[in-house]
């Protein structure tokens, strides 16, 4: 029986999504949550995408197979025995050739800034503190020039081996500011490594005055080679992962 997981974390004390040698990351301690009720038996947990360490989710997806005889509340059960930094929001049934990771058809990150001179106690590994006030107008002018269908090589990170295909399409780069939180919020088909930190790293550059808005588009052109700055891995949340309704 497939399982379809809605999963929150807070990323801070974590190796990321993906299941490490030593332990550590959030599949790891699900996959270890499936086998105490499973009697010990391995239960692969398959995650819509990876998340680094340090990196939050609201929204992460991921399927698992059960068997069927099993008849446990698996949100409870799994919730029992996790960790508090991660919840299973909802466990429902899926369908068999459902999955995490090819079924998704686009994702949502947020990444949240802290724009004040002193950083509260309570975003601390929550927020990117940035003291000094940053030019909005300049960086929603830059923000447009990601949305479309783009080559983002210039914006991926090297995870180990070149991705086979860096085209992705950006629908929506939304910024919002409320008191001190500045909000960025992106919507698109797929991100590469580290995509969403480079990508907000290039518009803090252009907040800041170190960069124009048109670096961006210069960068998608491969007129400006790769963009080298990237954001900190504590402000940034997966907030949805988006399927399409079948």
């Amino acid at each position: 029986m497939r399982l379809r997981l809605t999963i929150a974390y807070d990323g801070s004390g974590f190796r990321g999504w993906q299941s490490q040698a030593g332990g550590g990351a959030v599949q790891d301690h699900i996959e270890a949550a499936f086998a105490t009720l499973c009697g010990g038996e391995r239960v692969p947990v398959h995650g819509a995408g990876r998340t680094d360490a340090g990196v939050h989710a609201l929204g992460q997806c991921a399927h698992a197979d059960v068997p069927p005889e099993k008849k446990i509340d698996w949100t409870a059960a799994l919730n029992a025995n996790l960790p508090r930094e991660i919840r299973i929001l909802r466990c429902v049934r899926a369908r068999p050739d459902f999955h995490a990771r090819y079924s998704a058809t686009g994702k949502i990150y947020a990444y949240r800034i802290w724009n004040a001179a002193i950083l509260s106690p309570f975003e601390l590994r929550r927020a990117w503190h940035l003291p000094a006030p940053l030019d909005l107008e300049a960086i929603r002018l830059a923000a447009a020039s990601f949305v479309g269908t783009h080559d983002f090589k210039p914006f991926a990170a090297n995870r180990g081996k070149p991705e086979q295909n860096t085209i992705r399409t950006i629908y929506n780069v939304a910024i919002h500011k409320k008191g001190p939180v500045l909000t960025l919020r992106f919507h698109g088909d797929g991100f590469l490594y580290k995509m969403v930190r480079l990508m907000t790293g290039a518009l803090v550059k252009t907040g800041q005055g170190r960069a124009p808005a048109e670096s961006i588009a210069a960068y998608l052109e491969g007129a400006a080679g790769k963009c080298a700055f990237a954001a900190p891995a504590e402000g940034l949340y997966l907030v949805r992962v988006i399927y399409r309704i079948r």
